[in-house]
């Protein structure tokens, strides 16, 4: 594995650290979520810098840069939770617009791919169900698709559907062969339903830990939606492969991203560690103080070394299963303990607003959770080191 970066991607991620303390940091005064205005002219201004969609190939007026090379990029708009919502690089649109690029048709491509990836509209990605349907098991589906001539009906329930209140368009996942099991991944069909679409009904935001994102998290109730053919991404019952194809480079974007939020965070407690005064010394002549920034500092290299050999091996064609699942495990478990840590070390003024600690603790707590929680990554992670084991 190369573990240098090209120097077109460390001068980007240069660029991108300074345009968002600049531009970006400043706006964290804002109130959730940003003000459509505000954002249009961070976003117009990021354009003109030449820093817009790192991930995105250039034809659709991203950076085009590989996967391996967006480690470093990602990171360096993850030091604020609004970076990479700025720089077109955010969860859910930056999986879906990579989803779209893999399997959308032409026609696909130009009436959602293109402004999706322009930043003109939303979208979103509704998998997750209610219990007794599909959570971390996508087996457990329950929401079905019938054909109908050359029509799809769909019906179903769906919450936590990240963006949905104002998408314009939603991914929905159902299982889609008549008489089946929906307990068959391999019957699992992707469809896209245009905001508006008869049945399409986003019920509620789901109030969450933390200030949340565009969109919320939300409720969605699929009534008898009548979708043409024409609507299906990708193949009937592929779904189940687009979906991991989707995942994988998300849960390493994910980690990227927090990465940076979390080397931020310990710069915050560094630069505390060297003013404040505590018993007759700087907090970083204290031992305790010491070993906790060296924790943190071990905890980023090792997330940061981890992540770039899953991009890495997923940019040489490996599926790099295990390789993403020991990512997701590790960098979000790792990302909580820096942050917790620096706001110990900040004290009473860690879990004030006066610094972006206290946000970065509550929604990186979620990061555990979403994109599969750890025990189910665990268990992965865990199957295959049996699968290898001599008998």
């Amino acid at each position: 594995m190369d573990l240098e970066y090209s120097d077109r991607a460390l001068e980007l991620s240069r660029k991108v650290e300074a345009f968002v303390e600049e531009e970006v940091i400043p706006l964290e005064r804002f109130d959730n979520p940003l003000p459509a205005d505000v954002l249009r002219s961070v976003r117009d201004a990021a354009k003109r810098a030449g820093l817009w969609a790192p991930q995105l190939p250039v034809e659709l007026g991203g950076q085009g840069l590989e996967l391996p090379d967006i480690c470093p990029v990602f990171e360096a708009a993850g030091r604020s939770l609004l970076g990479p919502l700025c720089l077109g690089c955010a969860a859910p649109d930056e999986g879906n617009a990579h989803l779209l690029h893999l399997a959308a048709d032409e026609r696909q491509r130009e009436r959602y791919l293109k402004p999706l990836a322009s930043g003109e509209i939303r979208s979103a990605f509704a998998m997750t169900e209610p219990a007794p349907g599909a959570g971390s098991d996508p087996s457990l589906m329950r929401t079905r698709a019938v054909r109908d001539g050359d029509h799809w009906v769909i019906e179903g329930h769906k919450w936590f559907t990240t963006g949905a209140a104002g998408a314009a368009f939603i991914i929905v996942a159902a299982v889609t062969e008549e008489g089946g099991s929906s307990g068959s991944r391999n019957k699992i069909t992707l469809f896209i339903l245009d905001d508006g679409t008869p049945g399409l009904i986003v019920k509620r935001e789901i109030p969450v830990m933390g200030a949340g994102t565009p969109g919320g998290h939300c409720e969605v109730e699929l009534r008898g939606c009548r979708v043409a053919s024409t609507k299906v991404l990708g193949k009937v019952n592929d779904g189940y492969a687009l979906i991991q194809a989707r995942l994988g480079p998300a849960r390493l974007t994910h980690c990227m991203r927090w990465i940076g939020a979390a080397a931020r965070a310990l710069e915050i407690a560094a630069r505390r560690a060297k003013e404040r005064i505590s018993f007759g010394k700087p907090l970083a002549e204290h031992q305790a103080v010491e070993w906790m920034l060296a924790d943190s500092r071990i905890d980023l290299h090792a997330s940061r070394t981890m992540v770039k050999d899953a991009a890495w091996a997923i940019s040489r064609g490996r599926g790099a299963r295990i390789e993403t699942s020991m990512c997701k495990v590790f960098v979000a478990e790792a990302v909580h303990r820096v942050i917790d840590r620096a706001i110990q070390i900040c004290g009473a003024l860690g879990i004030t607003e006066e610094l972006p600690l206290g946000r970065f603790f509550q929604e990186s707590r979620a990061f555990r959770i979403y994109d599969g929680p750890s025990e189910v990554h665990r268990v992965v992670v865990a199957k295959h080191v049996l699968k290898e084991a001599k008998t």
